[in-house]
């Protein structure tokens, strides 16, 4: 089916030469998506800032408050693609748009609880399965939005990779007082009927053939590294292969590194990083600040960075600082629900 175009379009043309046409009601980022474009986003509220663009020419409009930007970041130009819409005839954009990154198309599937267990006192591990006749297609890394009990919606990294059984493993974080929480953690028992939307997000693993790959995660934003690690494992022998991986993975306790990581048939390494307490096995502080000190060359070095939206903004910039290509900063900020 050929995608409706708007009545009045307006044309959108990027940095690398790729055009879309655009209506002045309607997130530029969707009507790239429209258009076969690929765009890198995660939140899609304005909120972190991987959908960032700079607007070279032309105007657009704020369809909600860009919070995933600073004052300085407004006055040069940068817009968030999620939140804004085309306001004049014809845009130029800066922004890097995915080429040749193939996205599944988001559906709604009904599934149902295969099991919940606790891997740490606020910390869950919800396995979904689906009817015989349906699938759920994703990319590792990719999340999903859940859609519970009266039609409550939240997103989830997917904490697995793509599997013969079919099954899609969450691990979710209890929030105080979150309504969402209060199902998964005094409600959700097996077979429990809910309904999935997904897969979405491009944080997904791309540019690692014979790179040195640095994971930094916070919390539950291991879940999508996790399903990382599972397809390096599981990828044969022919296909491009990253020359060293390093996960460095924060919390503030011992406790909160609640789950082992599948290791990868290459050179690895797991830091955990505890900002609390000390840990003879691993490190102290911010997994940023102890990826830093470890590495002095940045040439072949690409980063994936999921977790809180304050750790990712801080590792940004200090790896672009210390010479990364920021193409090569890859990110999935997790940013909170006011009713989590």
């Amino acid at each position: 089916m050929t995608a409706a175009v708007p009545a009045h379009p307006m044309l959108v043309r990027l940095s690398s030469g790729k055009q879309f046409a655009a209506s002045s009601d309607e997130p530029l980022l969707d009507a790239a998506q429209r258009g076969n474009v690929t765009l890198s986003y995660s939140c899609k509220t304005g909120r972190c800032s991987t959908c960032k663009g700079r607007v070279r020419s032309g105007r657009t409009v704020v369809l909600h408050d860009e919070l995933g930007l600073t004052a300085a970041e407004r006055g040069a130009g940068w817009i968030l693609t999620c939140v804004r819409a085309a306001a004049s005839d014809e845009i130029e954009l800066e922004v890097d748009d995915l080429d040749g990154l193939v996205i599944p198309t988001a559906r709604t599937l009904a599934c149902r609880i295969q099991s919940i267990q606790p891997l740490a006192p606020d910390v869950v591990r919800v396995v979904l399965r689906f009817p015989p006749t349906a699938e759920l297609k994703f990319r590792p890394g990719q999340y999903v939005d859940v859609i519970g009990p009266d039609a409550m919606r939240r997103s989830y990294s997917v904490a697995n990779a793509p599997s013969a059984d079919k099954l899609v493993e969450l691990h979710v974080r209890r929030v105080a007082g979150g309504a969402m929480s209060a199902y998964w953690f005094e409600q959700a028992k097996v077979n429990d009927l809910l309904r999935i939307n997904g897969p979405l997000g491009t944080f997904v693993l791309r540019d690692v053939a014979d790179r040195d790959v640095v994971f930094l995660a916070t919390g539950t934003g291991v879940a999508p590294i996790k399903a990382m690690l599972e397809a390096l494992a599981s990828q044969g022998a022919d296909e491009p292969a990253p020359r060293s991986v390093t996960v460095y993975w924060g919390g503030r306790h011992r406790r909160d590194i609640y789950c082992d990581l599948p290791t990868p048939g290459l050179p690895f390494r797991f830091v955990p990083v505890l900002s609390r307490e000390l840990d003879a096995g691993g490190a102290h502080g911010h997994v940023q600040d102890v990826a830093l000190s470890e590495r002095s060359d940045l040439a072949d070095t690409v980063v994936f960075a999921c977790g809180s939206d304050a750790m990712i903004h801080d590792a940004r910039n200090a790896f672009v600082t210390a010479g990364l290509d920021p193409r090569r900063f890859h990110s999935d900020a997790f940013v909170c629900s006011a009713a989590a």
